[in-house]
């Protein structure tokens, strides 16, 4: 199965974001989105998924790739007081999580999250920040992007010459086994 998301550079799998977690002492961990802090303190970790997606792009390529997605919510009032998790605590529960549904090292990781005045998204991860008082998850937002983009020419500015309509580039073509 592959385990490059079509389109998607930098991605940041599992295994990197638990290593650099792990390799950190323990502080509390934050989630901030563009410099500025997304999830509140006194948040839960609800849900990890191991997602499968099989997917066929606009060119008729069957795609197929794995996400680990984390699920964040905010806590009560009296939770946000006590302060954020600790990067420990957050792996603890993942350990357990992991003893019982299978999550691949290897696919991208993504944290989930949202509450009445922020839609739920899947937040890709940036990076991870170490400081002296605390851990910080670079997150961004997610996109749409053309699967078929770098076979068709498709840049981020738009398509080129070679993604004309006449081109066949976003035509069907026979879908690639999954196995």
């Amino acid at each position: 199965m592959t385990q490059t998301i079509p389109g998607l550079t930098d991605q940041t799998t599992t295994a990197a974001l638990l290593a650099d977690l792990r390799a950190l002492p323990q502080r509390p961990l934050e989630f901030h989105l563009h410099g500025e802090r997304l999830v509140p303190a006194g948040y839960h970790v609800t849900e990890v998924k191991a997602v499968t997606i099989e997917a066929m792009d606009c060119g008729g390529k069957a795609n197929a790739w794995r996400e680990t997605v984390i699920q964040l919510m905010d806590g009560s009032a009296e939770e946000a007081k006590a302060g954020f998790m600790t990067n420990r605590k957050f792996l603890a529960i993942y350990d357990r999580v992991v003893k019982s549904i299978p999550v691949r090292a290897e696919a991208e990781v993504r944290f989930e999250y949202g509450n009445t005045a922020v839609p739920a998204l899947q937040y890709h991860v940036t990076h991870v920040e170490a400081q002296p008082d605390r851990v910080i998850v670079h997150l961004r937002t997610p996109g749409v992007q053309c699967k078929a983009g770098d076979r068709c020419g498709v840049t981020a500015a738009g398509a080129d010459e070679g993604c004309a309509p006449e081109s066949g580039c976003c035509t069907p073509q026979a879908p690639i086994s999954l196995g």
